[in-house]
């Protein structure tokens, strides 16, 4: 497949842009190099022993856009309700106006000179997702959402064979009797839907080690297996320091080197990182951090309250949801695809809006379609549906279909916040890490409901 690289920023920016301030455009232009440029040995991801070679072609992607009234069958009927009014966003009135056009060329990519390496490839012999063509898997009814078209499976099948590798031998993260659990979480499919500009399967790896790895400290150390609240702060504060070291004095630094092997969640965590490193710049790294402190801060809201027995607020659940959700896997896109958003873009207030929406939305996506799961769970586990069943006294139908209009909610928020910045600073790479970030979001629906393994649908229909 061709290799994307790091594309040339060679086209010239509207007006529009101005208000990000002269410095970042400036950022943006210098940040790849010229066209012609040949890859450095910095470009080629290492990694500790020899890997198979790219077998195939990346997925296929393709995005309906949204509109008022989607094609029938594509969308559930609810999901066509009007978007509602957007917070107000600091961009011209110009800008504001185009955000449609805006938004469709955030989904359809860059155009112009030196911009053709930004588009993800499709393959000539890939045709778009039939609407109402049957997929594995019964989405939410009302759910708005986009279809999207299968992974590429010969991809799916090499990433799911080396994440196995990884986990069970190379970080023993995942005992023999887990095995049937990991094999059904689908992570290979998962990862290969969300980042089908990945240019390299080293690439795709990337995002799929960390991804174990964050479920790994989730379950040993929250749910599933083993995981409790009590000293869960302890526990979370070691691990991180397998992605933020410690530095320390030369006495302790061995002790606290050593105890990065000493359990699951710890090794593979600091696995995953070291081969991050190896591809990441020191600001996608540190953007990276930023966003697992978030996670684990998270963690410990929703734990503290497991200990207290208390239920939020709605609102304080939202809250506890913006941290305690998927930010750090759409916030990693430009890493897994190979170029880099200049760090003063990505920490400009208005995209930090638009990633925020976008894991929230996609975290509401998994309360929705883990419900009846967790439903089955031992204790009480907290959940949109649950807390606004408890807090607005419905009934668990109607919390549920309020959590739905929630979700649709974030959902029209993003893609508004999207299309507004899109408008307001169409740099190529600032378009591209936004579409980076509408696939990653579609993808993520995708795994939710095809994988059957693990969800299933309440009868509230």
């Amino acid at each position: 497949m061709p290799d994307p690289g790091l594309s040339p920023l060679q086209t010239s920016l509207p007006t529009a842009a101005a208000h990000f301030g002269a410095h970042l455009l400036a950022s943006a232009l210098t940040s790849a190099p010229p066209a012609g440029t040949p890859p450095t040995a910095a470009d080629t991801p290492t990694t500790p022993g020899p890997l198979p070679a790219l077998p195939g072609p990346p997925a296929p992607l393709t995005l309906l856009l949204p509109t008022a009234a989607p094609e029938a069958g594509a969308v559930p009927e609810a999901a066509a309700e009007s978007a509602p009014e957007a917070p107000a966003v600091d961009v011209p009135n110009a800008a504001v106006t185009e955000a449609a056009p805006a938004l469709e060329r955030v989904l359809r990519g860059p155009s112009g000179l030196g911009t053709a390496g930004l588009h993800l490839t499709l393959r000539a012999e890939t045709t778009p997702p039939v609407p109402g063509a049957p997929v594995e898997g019964t989405p939410i009814p009302g759910l708005y959402y986009h279809p999207v078209a299968e992974p590429d499976p010969v991809r799916v099948e090499e990433v799911s064979r080396r994440i196995k590798s990884w986990a069970v031998d190379e970080v023993q993260a995942v005992p023999e009797e887990w095995e049937d659990q990991f094999d059904g979480f689908s992570v290979g499919r998962y990862m290969v839907a969300c980042h089908p500009d990945a240019p390299t399967i080293d690439h795709l790896m990337l995002a799929t080690r960390l991804m174990v790895a964050e479920n790994a400290v989730d379950d040993c150390y929250c749910e599933d297996h083993g995981g409790s609240p009590i000293g869960l702060g302890g526990r979370l504060l070691l691990a991180h320091t397998a992605l933020d070291p410690v530095h320390t004095t030369k006495e302790y630094e061995g002790a606290w080197a050593e105890s990065l092997h000493a359990d699951a969640p710890r090794r593979a965590y600091r696995s995953a990182m070291e081969y991050f490193l190896q591809q990441a710049t020191a600001s996608q790294a540190d953007r990276y951090r930023h966003d697992m402190a978030r996670l684990h801060m998270g963690y410990l809201a929703e734990a503290a309250w497991a200990e207290t027995d208390h239920i939020p607020e709605v609102w304080e659940y939202l809250a506890m949801r913006q941290f305690n959700n998927f930010r750090p896997c759409p916030t990693i896109t430009d890493t897994v695809g190979g170029y880099e958003l200049p760090a003063d873009l990505h920490a400009q207030p208005a995209m930090q809006r638009v990633i925020a929406l976008a894991g929230n939305a996609t975290t509401i996506v998994n309360d929705l379609y883990s419900y009846t799961k967790e439903l089955a769970s031992p204790g009480r586990h907290l959940n949109l549906p649950v807390v606004i069943a408890e807090r607005e006294n419905r009934s668990e139908r109607d919390a549920y279909l309020k959590a739905v209009e929630v979700h649709n909610d974030l959902m029209h928020a993003f893609e508004a916040e999207a299309a507004a910045l899109a408008a307001a600073c169409p740099a190529p790479d600032v378009l591209r890490f936004l579409r980076g970030v509408a696939v990653w979001v579609d993808g993520n629906h995708y795994w939710h409901q095809t994988n059957t393994y693990r969800y299933s649908l309440p009868d509230f229909w």
